[in-house]
């Protein structure tokens, strides 16, 4: 029975998903309840994830996707009317209108999108410890090194900063026992030591998986300018929520990045956005393709983190969508979180097939007319189970519907027209041009090069006249600001060096001690009331 275009349109308050004998509708101030999209290899998925992108960016809400295949890029362009979209829609009872989505592309190689770098400080022990596949020793010697650079100043921004700190604190037997004089890395060896026992073999080991790490390209992701969460957090002139989408065909050949790089950006999101309680709509949607791939093999401190970070990041008004083919890929902990719920085909050919059928079916609200289970095996391309929160946040009945089809175009776009988006993004020459500036390596090779007492003499030891602000706000307030990663003086010095390049990206050559200036006493009470006082509420 056809049903009117305006009964089916999005609103305010909800979006229209598909249709079957129920209308599938997702309710806007639950989607940040987090939902599953799964289901076999080309049974729909991407085009299921595009059409929850529309509509969360028609109603004003800042979307993130992983595009794994490149699919998904062809949000930016406008639909075309082809036969099979104008049927499934008209069977629908819709009028189908080509529609596109203002986009930003991201890529970590910077080749088809924006740059995205974070620093070593940003990605913490934990997690840089999992993209490395270190062990719990070396990972206690990870977490010396990152106490080691807090105390002494050394900001860590990239790889070799980390390398020249590795260096630093290992043992070196000839100069055991050595004072300052003999030995311009003794305080910082002895630093090391004082947390247990740092072995050479150990400090080996980590320095070959950061080169195993560099040759699958990971060196470009660490470095400045980092990212600025909040160039996610857009809408375009219109209102419409910016889709912002991770060129991810290249990365997926190194998963362990894909995996830890995605989960240190909702992280990230957790640490610094503010709590939002309940709202009407979420602040942004974040997709997580391929996500069996955040938790295999992950220990257990991991998996911790990802549950905790999961459960508590609705409040900061963040929901959270895993897309993969089984659901029995997502563990229970993290499964039960997950309240919308999109379940495409899935094949029972082999007893893990089998199994993965009977998990699905079983996570579902029971539907009296429907064999949830059979059903599963039986849906055609483009069709879905789907059940979503309803009203106190209880999930609707599972229903058996299509899915509606997408306004903007079904497939990658053409390398011409991704130029041209990039040309007119609204970050445009933000990322695109790495800094280099003093850290961690810098200082440590002054050291070496016998030049201590200058440095002393000039602040640069803890990064200039940066590394004294920090020295004088981290001994009134504590060295240790976001959970023991980023130190007070870090976090002044990076947002400094936001500031000062965003002025100068956006053509305003400032004076620079002007600049500078000004930029301090802002960073500094950025710096004190995200860290001391949001460290206070937190506790």
């Amino acid at each position: 029975m056809a049903t009117s275009d305006n009964k089916l349109a999005d609103t305010d308050e909800k979006i229209f998903i598909g249709k079957g004998e129920q209308t599938a509708w997702l309710t806007l101030a639950l989607a940040n309840r987090h939902g599953l999209v799964t289901g076999a290899t080309g049974t729909g998925k991407t085009v299921s994830l595009q059409v929850m992108a529309e509509g969360f960016a028609r109603a004003g809400v800042p979307v993130f996707a992983a595009d794994i295949k490149g699919d998904l890029s062809g949000i930016s362009e406008v639909g075309e009317a082809k036969d099979f979209i104008v049927k499934r829609a008209q069977e629908m009872g819709l009028t189908f209108q080509p529609d596109q989505f203002s986009t930003v592309f991201w890529d970590v190689f910077g080749e088809q999108g924006h740059p995205v770098r974070a620093t070593i400080t940003e990605m913490g022990p934990l997690l840089l410890a999992r993209m490395l596949d270190l062990n719990d020793v070396q990972e206690g010697v990870l977490n010396v090194a990152f106490r080691v650079a807090d105390e002494n100043g050394l900001a860590l921004i990239d790889m070799k900063d980390l390398r020249a700190l590795l260096d630093a604190i290992a043992p070196d037997g000839s100069k055991k026992g050595a004072d300052e004089g003999e030995d311009p890395l003794a305080s910082i060896r002895k630093a090391a030591q004082s947390y247990g026992n740092v072995s050479k073999a150990t400090v080996g080991t980590i320095q070959r998986q950061l080169l195993v790490l560099e040759n699958q390209g990971g060196a470009k992701f660490f470095g400045e300018p980092a990212l600025t969460l909040k160039d996610f957090m857009r809408t375009d002139r219109d209102g419409r929520g910016m889709v912002n989408i991770l060129v991810a065909d290249k990365l997926m050949q190194s998963p362990r990045l894909y995996a830890t790089f995605l989960l240190w950006m909702l992280s990230e999101l957790f640490e610094e956005l503010p709590e939002a309680g309940d709202l009407p709509k979420p602040k942004l949607v974040f997709f997580f393709d391929e996500a069996h791939l955040l938790f295999n093999d992950a220990p257990k401190a991991l998996m911790d983190k990802i549950e905790q970070v999961v459960r508590l990041i609705r409040s900061k008004g963040v929901g959270v969508y895993f897309v993969t083919q089984n659901p029995i890929d997502v563990p229970d902990k993290v499964l039960a979180q997950l309240g919308n719920r999109v379940q495409h085909a899935l094949r029972a050919f082999t007893p893990r097939d089998q199994k993965a059928v009977a998990a699905a079916a079983q996570t579902f609200r029971p539907n009296p007319k429907l064999d949830t289970a059979r059903v599963i095996m039986e849906l055609a391309k483009g069709e879905a189970l789907v059940s979503f929160l309803e009203g106190g946040g209880t999930p609707s009945m599972v229903e058996r519907v299509m899915v509606r089809p997408p306004s903007a175009r079904i497939g990658p776009i053409t390398p011409e027209e991704r130029k041209a988006i990039m040309d007119a993004s609204p970050v445009k020459g933000k990322y695109d041009t790495a800094i280099d500036a003093e850290s961690a390596y810098e200082i440590i090779q002054k050291r070496l090069a016998g030049g201590a007492a200058s440095a002393e003499g000039s602040g640069s030891e803890g990064g200039g006249i940066l590394g004294q602000i920090g020295a004088i706000a981290a001994a009134i307030f504590g060295t240790n600001v976001k959970r023991g990663r980023l130190s007070t003086g870090q976090v002044i010095a990076r947002n400094v060096t936001r500031s000062v390049t965003d002025k100068v990206v956006g053509g305003v050559v400032a004076d620079l001690g002007k600049s500078v200036g000004g930029s301090v006493g802002g960073s500094i009470g950025r710096a004190l009331v995200r860290g001391a006082l949001g460290g206070i509420l937190r506790r």
